[in-house]
């Protein structure tokens, strides 16, 4: 998709439009399918557009979002780790133990499970979450 600043060369305003391309801009103009909403007028034109181009503060921004995004999962991972029994790959097994028994845990339990699982745990109705894990070391 492109967006191009139109002109209405009989009433001179202007306008903003989406295309799936510039040939199909093209190609409209050439049928008369483009007109202005204000005249009904088919005499458009493109205006001089700038390109969109990504800034150093553009890219700035965008760091500083990822780090306060990583940094706030990295809050919760630490919440979780002292707050709950990690049981790793047997996440799963100790889940439906605490479900079905009803087995109390001082702490709620976190580990690592497959899509798979998950999906099954949920269908049993066992309350599951799933959180991304960033890893505690990073080059």
């Amino acid at each position: 998709m492109i967006k191009y600043r139109l002109i209405c060369k009989t009433c001179d305003i202007s306008f903003d439009s989406w295309f799936a391309s510039s040939g199909e801009f093209e190609r409209l103009k050439k049928r008369k399918f483009l007109n202005c909403h204000v005249c009904n007028s088919t005499k458009i034109e493109k205006t001089l557009m700038a390109p969109k181009l990504n800034t150093r503060s553009d890219t700035n921004k965008r760091i500083s979002k990822y780090k306060k995004i990583n940094d706030k999962l990295r809050e919760y991972q630490k919440f979780i780790k002292n707050n709950f029994e990690y049981v790793g790959k047997n996440f799963a097994h100790e889940a439906r133990s605490i479900h079905y028994r009803n087995k109390k845990n001082e702490k709620g339990i976190y580990g690592i499970a497959s899509k798979e699982e998950i999906k099954e745990l949920r269908e049993e109705g066992i309350d599951t979450e799933t959180i991304p894990w960033v890893q505690d070391k990073i080059n």
